[in-house]
C-alpha cells in the first residue's frame, strides 16, 4: 500500500511538472523530480551506462565518449544538492527528495568504485576536470546530505580522484576556475592544496573582470552566459572558502559577491514579458544554467539589490515554463535530449552531448530553502520588463564599475 502511495505521488508532482495548476515550488519540484530520477535510478544500481540514452552533438569532436556520465552526475548533483539537504517529511515532495537522496547517495559510491559498472571516468580526457569540480561543488554546497553520508574508503577514493586531476592543463579561460574548485575542495576535506595553482587561478580571474558585472571569459570577451554558468558561482564560493581558511585572495569574496549580484540585475532584465531570454553564445543547451546566479543568490547569499522573492520566483518560473512546455526537451527513457526549447541538435557544440544538459539543474538551488522561505511565500510580482513594456514605473539601470 504505501509503495502505491509513493508512486502515487511521483504521478502527481510529475502531473505538476507538464503544466497543470500548482504552487511555483510544485512545478519546480516536479520538474527537477522529471530531470534528475533517470540519472539517479539507474546509476544508483549500477546502470546509467547501460540503459542513458546518449545523444552526441553532430559535431561532435570525438572525445572519449564516457565523460557523458560525469557530465550528467556532476551538474545534476551540484544544483539539487541544497534539495536533498533539507529534513525528511511526508508530503508529495518530501518523498521524492528523500528517494532522490538515497539513490544519490549510492550513485556518490558507484561513482569511484572500480568494481561498479557506473564507475566514472577519472582519466584519459580532459573534460574530466570539469565535472569533477561541479562534483566538488555539490559536495561543499550541501555536506550533510553528500559528503558526510560517504563512507571512508568512498571518502578517500574521491580525494586520490580529485588529486589525481592535477595532471590535466586547464584551458586559458573558465577552466582555470575547475582547476581551483578542485584544488579548493581538497583544501575543504582537510587536504593540501596546491596553492600556486590556486592563485594562478584566482589572479587570472581577477585580471579578467572587465567592470559592470562582467568577467571576460579568458583574454578576450565571449558574450555568452559562461558567467553564470561557471565564472561568477565558482569565483565567489572559492574565495568564500579561502577567505574562511585565512588563504590570501587577489579579492574578498563578498566583493566577487557585489560583482555577482550586479550581474543578476542584467540577468532578470534579460528575461522578457512573455518569460523567454536571448538565445545567443556557446552553450545555450545549457537551458536554465544561464541563471544559476539568481538561483544562488536566492538560495544562499541573498538577492540583488533591487529585487524582490516574488519578482524572481515569477520571472525564473516563467521561463521555465515557456522552455518546457515546448515538446523534444526528454527522450523516451527520459532523458534530456540536445537542444535550447524542444529538440535541436544543430544548436550544439562540438564538445557537448545531452549529459552536459544537467548543467540546466543549477537552477534549482532554491529548492534548498524550505516551502515556508519568503522566496516561496512571498506573492508574485513582475520583473523588469513586464513593467517597462506595460508602461509601468520601473527602475532606471546604470552603470556599476564595482572594482572595490
Amino acid at each position: 500500500m504505501k509503495k502505491i502511495l509513493f508512486i502515487m505521488s511521483l504521478f502527481f508532482c510529475a502531473a505538476k511538472a507538464g503544466g497543470a495548476t500548482g504552487s511555483d515550488r510544485e512545478y519546480w519540484a516536479g520538474l527537477c523530480y522529471r530531470i534528475a530520477s533517470p540519472v539517479l535510478e539507474n546509476m544508483s544500481k549500477g546502470e546509467l551506462v547501460r540503459n542513458m540514452e546518449v545523444e552526441f552533438s553532430p559535431t561532435w569532436d570525438n572525445r572519449n565518449s564516457r565523460v557523458v556520465y560525469m557530465e550528467a552526475f556532476g551538474r545534476l548533483m551540484a544544483g539539487i544538492a541544497p534539495w536533498l539537504a533539507l529534513p525528511e517529511d511526508g508530503t508529495p515532495e518530501g518523498l521524492q527528495r528523500k528517494r532522490l537522496k538515497a539513490w544519490a547517495i549510492q550513485s556518490y559510491r558507484n561513482a569511484v568504485d572500480p568494481a561498479n559498472p557506473d564507475c566514472l571516468l577519472w582519466s584519459g580526457a580532459d573534460q574530466v576536470l570539469v565535472d569533477a569540480a561541479y562534483l566538488a561543488q555539490s559536495f561543499m554546497r550541501a555536506p550533510k546530505a553528500t559528503w558526510d553520508l560517504l563512507d571512508k574508503t568512498t571518502q578517500e577514493r574521491y580525494i586520490e580522484a580529485f588529486k589525481g586531476l592535477r595532471t590535466i592543463r586547464p584551458a586559458y579561460n573558465n577552466w582555470l576556475l575547475f582547476r581551483a574548485m578542485v584544488e579548493t575542495f581538497i583544501l575543504w576535506t582537510g587536504g593540501k592544496p596546491d596553492l600556486f595553482a590556486l592563485t594562478v587561478a584566482l589572479q587570472k580571474i581577477e585580471e579578467w573582470y572587465l567592470s559592470d558585472g562582467w568577467y571576460s571569459d579568458g583574454p578576450e570577451m565571449s558574450l555568452d552566459y559562461y558567467n553564470a554558468f561557471v565564472i561568477h558561482p565558482m569565483y565567489t564560493e572559492i574565495l568564500e572558502v579561502l577567505e574562511q581558511k585565512k588563504i590570501r585572495t587577489p579579492i574578498n569574496w563578498k566583493l566577487a559577491l557585489k560583482r555577482m549580484h550586479r550581474f543578476d540585475q542584467f540577468m532578470e532584465r534579460l528575461i522578457s514579458p512573455e518569460g523567454t531570454f536571448p538565445a545567443f553564445g556557446r552553450s545555450i543547451v545549457y537551458r536554465m544554467g544561464a541563471f544559476q546566479t539568481l538561483a544562488l543568490s536566492a538560495w544562499r547569499y541573498g538577492l540583488a539589490p533591487g529585487h524582490t522573492n516574488g519578482q524572481i520566483r515569477s520571472a525564473v518560473t516563467a521561463t521555465m515554463k515557456r522552455m518546457f512546455a515546448v515538446e523534444g526537451n526528454f527522450n523516451k527513457g527520459g532523458y534530456l535530449q540536445l537542444g535550447f526549447a524542444g529538440h535541436q541538435p544543430h544548436l550544439s557544440n562540438y564538445y557537448t552531448n545531452n549529459g552536459s544538459l544537467y548543467l540546466t539543474a543549477l537552477v534549482f538551488l532554491p529548492l534548498g530553502l524550505p516551502d515556508n522561505d519568503p522566496f516561496w511565500t512571498a506573492p508574485a510580482g513582475k520583473w523588469t520588463s513586464q513593467k517597462a513594456w506595460s508602461g509601468e514605473a520601473f527602475p532606471i539601470d546604470n552603470h556599476q564599475s564595482v572594482k572595490q
